[in-house]
C-alpha cells in the first residue's frame, strides 16, 4: 500500500471513532461511566508512551539537536495549552463541565481538533509506517473517551441521537483536510518532520497530563483507583509493543 494509502485508512479509522456513540445507546449510565473512565486511564497512557517512546526518539534520530527538539515538545505543550483555553477545546469526560454548555461550540473545537490530528497522522507516516501506525494508535485511543463524552454532552445539550451522530461524524471528517493539506505540501512538511513529531509529543503530554490523569485522581474507591491504574498500565505497554514489533 501506498504511504497515502495509509494516510487515507488511519485518517479513516480516527474519523470512524465519531460514530462510537451507535454502540453506546444500549448501555445503560452506570456500565457507560465505569467504560469511559477506563478508557481514560487507558488513553493516558497510549499518549505518554506515544509521546516518550515513539515520537521523541524519532525526532532526535532525525535531528539529533537536543535543545531543538525539547524546545518544540515544550512549544507543543503550549500551542495545545492555548488552543484549549482560548479555542474552548476541552477533553471533558462529563455533563457538568462548563465549556461543553453549547453543542455547536463542542462540534467547532472537534473539527479544530481533528484537523489537527489529520495533519499529525501525515507528518508521521512521511517518517515511517511504522512511527504512522504507532501514532495513529495512540490518537485512536486517545478519540475513544473523546467521543464518547462528547457524543453524550450533545444529546445533553438537546440534540437528537441522529443527529448528534451526524454532527459529530462531520466534524471528524476535518481529519481528512489535515491529512490531505499536509501530504499535498508534504515537500514543506518533510523537512519540518522531527519538529512537527516534537510537537505532537508536547500536545501528547499536556492531554495526558493536564486533561486525562487529574481525572483519575477524582477517583477514592482502591478498587476502581486500581483498575484505571492497570488500564493506564496496558495503555503504555499497547503502545511498547507496537513499537518493539517495528
Amino acid at each position: 500500500m501506498s504511504t497515502l494509502g495509509f494516510i487515507l485508512l488511519f485518517t479513516f479509522l480516527t474519523s470512524i471513532i465519531s460514530l462510537v456513540g451507535v454502540f453506546l445507546l444500549s448501555f445503560r449510565q452506570g456500565i457507560l461511566n465505569a467504560l469511559v473512565n477506563n478508557l481514560v486511564s487507558f488513553a493516558a497512557g497510549a499518549l505518554l508512551a506515544a509521546a516518550f517512546l515513539e515520537l521523541i526518539p524519532e525526532a532526535f534520530e532525525h535531528l539529533g539537536e537536543t535543545g531543538a527538539i525539547m524546545q518544540f515538545v515544550l512549544g507543543g505543550m503550549l500551542i495545545f495549552f492555548v488552543l484549549e483555553q482560548f479555542l474552548l477545546w476541552s477533553h471533558c469526560h462529563h455533563e457538568t463541565c462548563e465549556v461543553h454548555t453549547f453543542s455547536y461550540l463542542i462540534l467547532m473545537g472537534d473539527a479544530l481538533h481533528n484537523f489537527i490530528d489529520g495533519v499529525i497522522i501525515t507528518a508521521s507516516f512521511l517518517v515511517s509506517v511504522p512511527v504512522g501506525m504507532t501514532t495513529s494508535l495512540a490518537i485512536i485511543l486517545h478519540e475513544l473517551p473523546q467521543e464518547i463524552g462528547d457524543f453524550s454532552l450533545l444529546l445533553f445539550s438537546g440534540l437528537s441521537k441522529y443527529r448528534a451522530l451526524l454532527y459529530n461524524f462531520l466534524s471528524a471528517l476535518t481529519a481528512f483536510a489535515g491529512a490531505l493539506s499536509a501530504y499535498y505540501f508534504r515537500s514543506l512538511i518533510f523537512g519540518l518532520n522531527p519538529y512537527l513529531l516534537a510537537l505532537a509529543a508536547g500536545g501528547f503530554i499536556y492531554i495526558a497530563s493536564a486533561d486525562l490523569l487529574p481525572e483519575l485522581h477524582k477517583e477514592r474507591e482502591p478498587v476502581k483507583s486500581l483498575t484505571q491504574f492497570l488500564c493506564l498500565i496496558a495503555g503504555v505497554l499497547v503502545i511498547w509493543v507496537v513499537g518493539m514489533l517495528e
